[in-house]
């Protein structure tokens, strides 16, 4: 059971060129597909003051998934203690959340291309308002990975998805909740905003 979560990710406006790093390098592709996330919380929003993240994966199967931050908190790296669960039933999952006062919040969807490289899993992500790479293993791998794929490290990105697009809300006044590839379709926002506020916010967070 793994229950430490290490990573970080970069914005990659050009996912192609990546994509085609990643596969020169010798990565071995692993798995490809449609993610549906729902964050569930109380009605007092406990588990986001915590910082803690309740969601519900839906690609390919259905997995509950806790997370919650370190006692030591680490500048460098995003971290965080997870567990997770595979689940038959998903609709009977959110029903047992509710009976327990956690209710959905927020739905957030990403297609996903997994690659695996030295120890590493290599995550080249498609959200409804970028691209980006995120890169899973140990500290010093992650090092190595970013490293040969040509990252420069000042650019990573310890934030998470959900905090990115809480900036984007914030500076483009964003009408909705729901991070969906059909929310950003119908605002109509204009890409080169979304990506010069992603250029001058992906310092370490």
């Amino acid at each position: 059971m793994k229950s430490l979560e290490i990573e970080i990710k970069f914005y990659i406006p050009d996912i192609d060129s990546i994509r085609a790093r990643i596969r020169s390098l010798g990565a071995e592709p692993k798995s490809s597909g449609f993610e549906t996330n729902i964050r569930f919380d109380d009605k007092e929003m406990h588990l986001t003051q915590e910082k803690k993240l309740l969601r519900l994966r839906q690609d390919t199967r259905c997995r509950l998934t806790v997370k919650s931050p370190p006692e030591d908190a680490d500048t460098e790296f995003k971290i965080f203690r997870e567990l997770e669960v595979d689940i038959s039933n998903s609709q009977t999952m959110i029903a047992i959340l509710g009976q327990l006062g956690f209710y959905p919040r927020q739905v957030y969807e990403k297609q996903r291309e997994t690659y695996l490289f030295n120890h590493t899993e290599l995550c080249l992500d498609t959200l409804p308002y970028g691209h980006f790479l995120e890169i899973e293993g140990g500290k010093d791998d992650i090092r190595k990975a970013a490293e040969a794929i040509g990252l420069p490290w000042g650019k990573r990105i310890t934030a998470n998805y959900l905090s990115l697009f809480a900036t984007l809300q914030k500076q483009l006044n964003l009408p909705f909740e729901d991070v969906t590839f059909e929310n950003f379709k119908q605002t109509g926002i204009d890409k080169s905003r979304i990506h010069k506020i992603l250029e001058e916010g992906v310092s370490p967070l």
